[in-house]
């Protein structure tokens, strides 16, 4: 006796399948990647993480725009009056025993900032003038002097600030998110990744879900042709044609799992809905020419272009409609020479855009829930690299700046202090663990209790350390 799946499988033809392999191939590709949070679906039809918040959370979404090579934040947010005064001269002995950099040799002289500093806001928050639009923004920042990394090079410091490891294989504090709570729109991907200039030098597993379900990695979202690869039908195919075909892989899928009982079965049936469903969701969510005139003008958008300000407002977009995650990269901000001429010009590549993504935000009545985060891997030296005529700044670790604005963080706030150089914490270290322990926190999930099983012990993003920095939460 024939089965009835088999029946229905019977109706597609083997040629069909493989005339339509490049579908087929591409529709596993892209959706490999996918997730929803099971809403309008069968609960079983989405691995869950059987996670709800562990309390009530201040935050439910993050845009994390991360600065892919590391801006000095010595020339951007931490002003030291007596590095300036001792600009040129050599670097005291006690600042180099015991440490090892990227590029610097030998004996270094010290170097200060060529760029002004004043405060800002009522709170006083001190900015470069090389940031004119964020720092109208200082009462809503919180802004942490003291972060510290373990890595100086910058794969490994950028999967350390992403993953809280230095090694390929861990998911991604985007991911953890992803398992943990999920998306809110039954359309769309928990977590969407958006790029502008080369890939960091980690590569996509700075938005891998590591040993996680693949369910819960970064999707990859282009701004010129098609947003995520293979989502458009092939030429000659229609949308009736593809969610045909959809449906029988599926129903052969559930055959399967009958027969074999796995559970990533369910997980494949639920990325070919959500890949299907995303053709319709995805091209209106990527078309940013229909939003107002006034808004293009805040964020110095140009539609059809490629750039850092489209994304700001894809993202804004994309958390107004309930993705969870939005990871952001810049890339260009290595600046080993040149540092006093090249980071103006990033600067003004980001700094309009991002104070303008803050603005919309509120105006909306979106920035109470939703955590924005800005940072890189490492921050760098007090020191100088090169001779004067095109100076840099070496990798720092010990210290530097990253903030965090929105989504229950305490406004118009500097946590920790540095020392006269800026060079070491003198006062609240927040290491990386610590940052993502707060974040969780932040989203309502514990982070020592947001956990998988994975060869036999329990991990999670913060694996055997981290503490919530409590004077962020507002």
């Amino acid at each position: 006796m024939t089965h009835p799946l088999e029946e229905h499988a019977n109706l597609l033809s083997r040629r069909a399948l493989f005339q339509n392999a490049s579908l087929g191939l591409g529709g596993i590709a892209l959706a490999s990647m996918l997730a929803e949070d099971g809403r309008g679906a069968p609960t079983e039809s989405r691995p869950s993480s059987g996670i709800v918040p562990h309390f009530a959370p201040r935050a439910k979404n993050v845009i994390f725009l991360h600065m892919v090579g590391a801006p000095s934040h010595l020339d951007l947010f931490e002003y030291k009056p007596q590095l300036q005064q001792y600009d040129g001269q050599d670097c005291p002995d006690e600042y180099l025993e015991g440490q090892r950099f990227a590029f610097l040799r030998g004996h270094p002289k010290l170097l200060g900032t060529q760029f002004k500093f004043r405060p800002h806001g009522e709170s006083g928050v001190m900015f470069s003038e090389l940031l004119p639009h964020l720092s109208q923004h200082a009462d809503d920042l919180a802004v942490i002097k003291t972060l510290h990394s373990e890595h100086f090079n910058h794969a490994p410091a950028q999967l350390f600030f992403q993953t809280g490891f230095q090694r390929f294989g861990r998911p991604t504090l985007g991911s953890w998110v992803n398992y943990g709570l999920g998306s809110e729109n039954h359309d769309l991907p928990g977590f969407v990744v958006l790029i502008t200039g080369s890939v960091a030098g980690a590569g996509n597993s700075l938005w891998g879900c590591g040993f996680l379900p693949t369910v819960y990695q970064g999707i990859e979202f282009r701004s010129k042709g098609d947003p995520v690869l293979f989502l458009s039908n092939p030429e000659g195919m229609s949308g009736a044609d593809r969610k045909r075909i959809v449906d029988n892989i599926n129903r052969l899928n559930a055959y399967q799992f009958q027969d074999v009982g796995d559970p990533e079965i369910h997980t494949r049936i639920s990325q070919y809905e959500l890949a299907y469903r995303m053709q319709s969701a995805v091209p209106e969510l990527m078309d940013i020419q229909h939003e107002p005139a006034h808004v293009h003008a805040m964020y110095g958008t140009k539609p059809g272009q490629v750039s850092f300000a489209n994304n700001c407002l894809l993202a804004r977009r994309m958390v107004e409609r309930g993705v969870r995650f939005v990871q952001l990269f810049d890339q260009g901000w290595d600046h080993h020479g040149g540092v006093f001429k090249s980071l103006p010009n990033k600067c003004k590549q980001v700094d309009q855009p991002i104070a303008a993504l803050l603005t919309d935000l509120k105006q909306r009545g979106l920035l109470d829930e939703t955590l924005v985060i800005w940072g890189a891997e490492f921050g760098r030296t007090p020191l100088m690299q090169g001779d004067r005529a095109s100076v840099g700044r070496d990798h720092h670790k010990d210290a530097f700046s990253i903030w965090m604005a929105g989504g229950g963080v305490r406004g118009g706030f500097t946590f920790g202090e540095t020392d006269d150089l800026g060079y070491f914490p003198t006062r609240d270290p927040v290491h990386v663990n610590d940052f993502h322990a707060t974040v969780l926190h932040l989203l309502g999930l514990d982070h020592e209790r947001l956990t998988y099983k994975f060869q036999g012990r329990d991990f999670r993003l913060t694996d055997v350390a981290g503490k919530v920095v409590h004077p962020l939460i507002a």
